[in-house]
């Protein structure tokens, strides 16, 4: 089988892509002339969140065309897209791949209407202890 059709590990991937984002940080050195991630780090949140707004819009224009007909590959590369630009986001706040991967884990075998449940409760808890404590 050639090396292109190997299969993907995704945990190794993310991982790898995430380690050459996080040496781009400005911490570790990130040159903005030289690297795209490093100016969108070094611009700070603003920067690097309004791309992940972009692309997710890209993303839902993806998947509206292909609803009707269009190439469904567009969908993948602006997902790809989306999922570069959010990596970027976790490293400058110190998170990785795994972090996510750990949560949507934690999340395995609960149904996402009771997960959104669940998290409705503790926020209103959160909140009430909030009230009561100032």
């Amino acid at each position: 089988m050639p090396a292109d059709m190997l299969p993907i590990n995704t945990t190794e991937a993310l991982a790898n892509l995430a380690a050459v984002i996080e040496s781009r940080l400005p911490a570790r050195g990130g040159d903005p002339e030289a690297s795209y991630v490093a100016r969108l780090l070094h611009k700070g949140p603003d920067a690097f969140l309004k791309k992940i707004g972009e692309e997710a819009t890209e993303v839902v224009m993806a998947a509206k065309d292909a609803d009707h007909g269009g190439d469904k590959s567009k969908l993948v590369g602006e997902v790809a897209d989306l999922w570069f630009h959010c990596l970027i986001a976790l490293a400058h706040y110190g998170l990785t791949p795994a972090d996510v991967l750990a949560e949507l884990q934690r999340r395995a075998g609960t149904s996402g209407i009771e997960e959104k449940a669940l998290r409705k409760v503790l926020a209103r808890e959160g909140a009430a202890g909030q009230h009561h404590t100032n």
